[in-house]
């Protein structure tokens, strides 16, 4: 066994071996906690979730970092348009991540570290780069000297000479327009921190390397995020810690964006769609599916008939999964493994698509089992249908799943009670042998999206393809 994963830095897919092994150890970038989530933000947890949920698959112990940026400059103008604590704005936001990441399946991480909470560690990493001249002060501001670092750029592949990087507000007395802010001097009415060089707020980047240092050390595996993230977060997040002496990571993986026509998801955009209103129109469990299948280097271009397509595809699924245990008379355990195709999949740089398209045909060979009622060959397709969805995050008899309905419970109660009189009004029909009527009113409901089945306990219906 051999997982290969795409390395940002090398630009190619690369042969996977863990520093520890038996071990593996992930940095994810998380939220910035200045508003509500939007799907293309939950992706980047869900997109990893799935990685995670491989390593341990594979028998590996993983140690799983998603951090919380809870300060930064969005946060602060927040806080003076809405007259509220910044703090009170990000811890607000931090819970509606989390809503948001344990309604579509995320497991939670190993740690989730408060940027706010790691000041003394940032210190003592501006510290060590001042001594070692990779760091300046400046009007109370500290930055990182570029130039300083000859491995800048590395991940970017960028030229630093073509850079271009314009000043943010507030920082003076750079030595050089490209050198970044690892500390921002204090300015009226913002949050700020005590150091030796004055009181501020840490920079946006300096508080990843800090906390990534703290939590998995010197060098780790895997650094993750957002493809926005390469630069130029993550190549300052490299500079800084191996200027101050860190290894750092050894593979760098990055998600692609969800788009609305052609553009990346973003507030700023007025494009978004945030997680808590997606959840009420569509079951977690199919936004999952929607946003977790395609692979994780490609984009996603958001609509409506993709989450209906989606919806109607993980439909087949459940079918298939209720009609067997309904004919097995109970629960049908996982399969201990996987299938090979599916493993192989997998291992190839997270192939998520390759492996759904092994889901879906173990499906129709267990439909064409229960079609030819041998009731063995389809227990045996979905104990492997429910070992591979399990590995996805997307068994719908798992626990974390039990109870959950077409959009909900009460939208699924107030369908099911309709659905239930017109098959009453057509099971009528049939017992007076009005067979015209009868197939009238499965016509009907087959046009409004539902697939009728008639089954020994009586009729059942369920969301086919629209």
């Amino acid at each position: 066994m051999t997982i290969r994963l795409y390395d940002t830095g090398a630009r190619q897919i690369r042969d996977f071996t863990p520093r520890t092994p038996g071990c593996v150890s992930i940095y994810l970038c998380g939220a910035t906690v200045q508003a509500a989530p939007h799907i293309g933000h939950i992706r980047s947890g869900l997109n990893f979730d799935i990685l995670r949920r491989w390593f341990e698959y594979r028998g590996l112990d993983v140690t799983f970092v998603r951090n919380v940026t809870d300060i930064d400059d969005k946060i602060i103008q927040k806080s003076a348009d809405q007259d509220r604590p910044w703090w009170a704005i990000g811890y607000e936001n931090e819970r509606a991540f989390n809503a948001g990441y344990d309604a579509l399946g995320c497991l939670p991480p190993t740690y989730e570290p408060r940027a706010t909470g790691h000041i003394p560690e940032m210190t003592e990493m501006m510290r060590v780069l001042i001594d070692n001249g990779h760091a300046y002060v400046a009007d109370g501001n500290v930055y990182f000297d570029v130039r300083s670092f000859p491995g800048y750029l590395s991940l970017s592949h960028q030229d630093l000479d073509d850079l271009r990087q314009p000043a943010g507000e507030g920082e003076t007395g750079k030595r050089d327009p490209r050198d970044f802010a690892l500390w921002k001097a204090v300015k009226p009415g913002e949050p700020n921190w005590e150091t030796p060089w004055g009181r501020g707020r840490p920079g946006w980047h300096l508080e990843c390397s800090a906390m990534a240092h703290k939590y998995l050390g010197r060098v780790f595996d895997i650094h993750g995020g957002g493809l926005d993230l390469v630069f130029p977060h993550h190549e300052n997040e490299i500079a800084q810690a191996k200027a101050y002496g860190d290894d750092f990571a050894q593979y760098w993986l990055h998600n692609a964006w969800v788009t609305m026509s052609g553009e990346k998801m973003s507030k700023s955009l007025g494009n978004s769609v945030l997680v808590s209103e997606m959840v009420k129109r569509w079951r977690p469990i199919v936004l999952r599916y929607y946003l977790g299948t395609p692979h994780y280097r490609s984009m996603i271009e958001y609509s409506e008939e993709a989450l209906r397509e989606a919806e109607s595809a993980f439909a087949r699924i459940e079918g298939f999964v209720q009609r067997v245990v309904e004919k097995a008379g109970g629960a049908v355990e996982p399969a201990p493994e996987v299938p090979p195709a599916f493993a192989a999949a997998m291992d190839e740089d997270l192939g998520v698509p390759g492996a759904l398209a092994i889901v879906h045909t173990t499906v129709r060979q267990g439909n064409s089992a229960l079609a030819a009622d041998d009731k063995e060959g389809a227990v045996a397709r979905l104990a492997e249908v429910r070992a591979m969805l399990g590995v996805l995050g997307l068994d719908p008899l798992d626990p974390r799943w039990a109870g959950e309905s077409d959009r909900g419970d009460d939208l699924h109660g107030a369908v099911d009670t309709l659905v239930r009189l017109v098959l009453d009004q057509r099971e009528a029909a049939r017992s007076r042998k009005d067979w015209a009527t009868a197939d009238a009113i499965r016509d009907q409901l087959q046009q409004s999206g539902l697939v009728i089945e008639d089954s020994p306990s009586g009729p059942r219906w369920s969301l086919g393809a629209r």
